[in-house]
């Protein structure tokens, strides 16, 4: 065999009728008794620098020292055999991914099937699963209890609530998003002031409003969590008007996109954002539960069965920096956006997936130095813990723009 022959193999049909299969298909070989192909099973066992494409339904992407694996394919079924991750369609076995090189799984459709035994196995080497719906909300997350086996933080957490140290993180919250608002804008905006000096002039009073309301926000006083939240919501409410207008500037004539809509979207800009934000959640959830916190109780976002309070009030801080910033960017660069019944197509929230991944690896300056954003997040997990126990103050991270 040639050394060509060695680095790149060639599938070559041996019966006529036979036609080559395309990129990103498993290899087959010709069953001499059935007359039929049969897939081969192939060893996914390589170091992903940036993400790695398996098939249309599975692609690995860069996390830290490992990779996560995201998974779309309905009828999928996921076991294990020794130390690696079975996945198989019908009798079909297709790939094969050693647990070593799995940091996290990310389940992104219906009908995918899990073994207990994969279950239990994924708790053991604490490698966390996440579910999330079509329009990227996750809906459920597998972890092992004992990453969050501890109690005091959970004891201080709920204390805290019914005392300053609710009212101090509240405001921190707050605080800390209305300054990464005003420098998401000032960053989108110095490119557009030689072109489009007046847009410009329109996004630079829109960051000098929200500083402003940030300014304000440290003036706001009061007995309890709940007269707090109520006047700081309202200044939330003034500064997410300011904000996303200032975003309209910024993607004007590119899209239609006439403010933010949570629930219920269906133009493009709005289902990108929830999607990215599905995704956010699962990694700020994560975060919570290993920092030994209760992720039901927050103290912005008011306490409602089955809404995770704090993993809300979490990631407000990193809205702007992981998933507005990646959609405008993607909204300012042209490239494709498809919907399919009013949700984005397969294509579509395979790369915003991608790409707010990538972000998530991409590294911020903080507290002098540099990290991963994903390791921001889970450090800030942990800053909350310390902070309800009776450590320093908490401060919101705020990117570099």
């Amino acid at each position: 065999m040639s050394k060509d022959s060695k680095s790149e193999a060639q599938v070559i049909p041996i019966k006529e009728g036979i036609e080559e299969r395309p990129a990103l298909v498993p290899p087959a070989q010709y069953n001499l008794f059935t007359g039929e192909p049969e897939v081969l099973p192939q060893l996914i066992d390589r170091e992903v620098e940036d993400e790695l494409p398996i098939s249309e339904e599975i692609f690995l992407a860069r996390s830290g020292d490992a990779s996560q694996l995201i998974l779309s394919g309905f009828g999928l079924f996921l076991g294990k055999k020794g130390d690696r991750l079975l996945v198989r369609k019908g009798k079909d076995l297709l790939y094969e991914f050693p647990f070593f090189r799995i940091s996290e799984v990310t389940i992104a459709s219906r009908g995918i099937t899990l073994s207990s035994d994969l279950v239990m196995e994924f708790c053991e080497r604490g490698i966390q699963v996440n579910f999330v719906h079509g329009t990227g909300k996750p809906y459920a997350k597998l972890t092992s209890p004992s990453l969050s086996a501890t109690i005091q933080a959970r004891r201080e957490q709920l204390r805290a609530i019914d005392d300053e140290r609710g009212i101090r993180f509240a405001k921190a919250v707050v605080a800390g998003k209305f300054a990464n608002q005003r420098k998401l804008l000032l960053y989108f905006g110095k490119y557009m002031k030689a072109t489009v000096p007046e847009r410009y002039q329109e996004i630079q009073r829109a960051a000098k409003a929200l500083q402003m309301l940030q300014a304000q926000v440290r003036e706001v006083r009061g007995d309890s969590l709940d007269a707090v939240r109520k006047e700081l919501m309202g200044l939330e409410g003034s500064a997410s008007r300011i904000y996303w207008e200032g975003v309209q500037r910024i993607i004007a004539q590119r899209v239609e996109f006439f403010g933010r809509i949570r629930r219920g979207a269906t133009d493009e800009v709005n289902s990108m954002l929830n999607y990215g934000y599905g995704i956010l959640y699962s990694q700020v959830w994560g975060a919570v539960i290993t920092a030994g916190l209760e992720p039901f109780a927050g103290f912005l976002h008011v306490d409602r069965p089955g809404k995770p309070s704090l993993v809300l009030d979490l990631v407000e801080e990193f809205r702007q920096p992981v998933v507005d910033r990646t959609v405008i960017s993607h909204v300012n660069r042209g490239e494709s956006i498809r919907l399919e019944g009013g949700l984005l197509d397969t294509d579509t929230r395979r790369v915003i997936s991608q790409k707010i991944l990538e972000r998530l690896e991409s590294k911020e300056s903080y507290q002098g130095k540099k990290y991963q954003i994903r390791s921001i997040i889970q450090i800030q997990a942990r800053n909350l813990a310390a902070f309800l126990r009776g450590g320093k103050d908490y401060r919101p991270f705020s990117f570099k723009w």
